[in-house]
């Protein structure tokens, strides 16, 4: 099991007031997390969906819903905040898929490993100077590569590099050891360093 996990001080110090009776804390608690959220869903959302429902919208929904589920978690605390409000928001997108059409996991899948891809190219490519003219390829070597790994490996790149949790919030999420996720996290990028390598695609 991952070692419990804590929100940032001024969470902390948000989530406080909101138990003290001050609701006026709840606006910029929710706010914080808003950027996330869009990122997260960008990620998760098909390109099929995206044409019929903004990201922004079910952020939308999800503030109005965890705004009135407040309570609840400030008695039971489950986890942070940040990763409550994911689920939240992940239970608004499986409702949506549910509402226009049967979700398609392989088709989803594909689309993620795409964005982490591209996440983990650019992360790679920051010091290079002939990055632009070579980040396409690197990107189809990384989604290459990541295709060979194993599903929960795959889930912990998509995680880091696409919506950028910390290890530790990937552990907390995944239900696994922190040591056993970084462990996990740094044999996935040495594999995808070694074939870039192999490539000439890294200095």
């Amino acid at each position: 099991m991952s070692r419990p996990m804590s929100d940032s001080d001024l969470t902390k110090r948000l989530l406080d007031r909101i138990a003290q009776g001050d609701r006026t804390a709840i606006d910029p608690l929710l706010d914080r997390q808003r950027e996330y959220l869009n990122r997260m869903l960008a990620v998760r959302m098909e390109p099929a969906l995206q044409r019929r429902v903004d990201p922004s919208d079910i952020v939308q929904e999800t503030m109005m819903v965890a705004a009135g589920r407040l309570d609840d978690f400030l008695e039971r605390r489950p986890t942070t905040f940040r990763l409550w409000l994911r689920h939240k928001a992940i239970e608004r997108l499986v409702e949506h898929r549910r509402k226009h059409f049967a979700q398609k996991r392989t088709v989803q899948r594909e689309v993620s490993l795409q964005d982490a891809s591209s996440a983990i190219a650019r992360s790679l490519l920051s010091a290079r100077p002939s990055k632009l003219l070579i980040e396409q390829e690197i990107r189809q070597q990384i989604h290459d590569v990541m295709l060979t790994l194993s599903s929960l490996d795959q889930e912990i790149l998509l995680l880091r590099h696409a919506e950028e949790l910390s290890n530790q919030e990937i552990a907390t999420l995944l239900g696994l050891d922190f040591k056993t996720t970084s462990k996990r996290y740094g044999r996935a990028l040495l594999r995808l360093s070694e074939k870039l390598a192999q490539a000439g695609l890294t200095q």
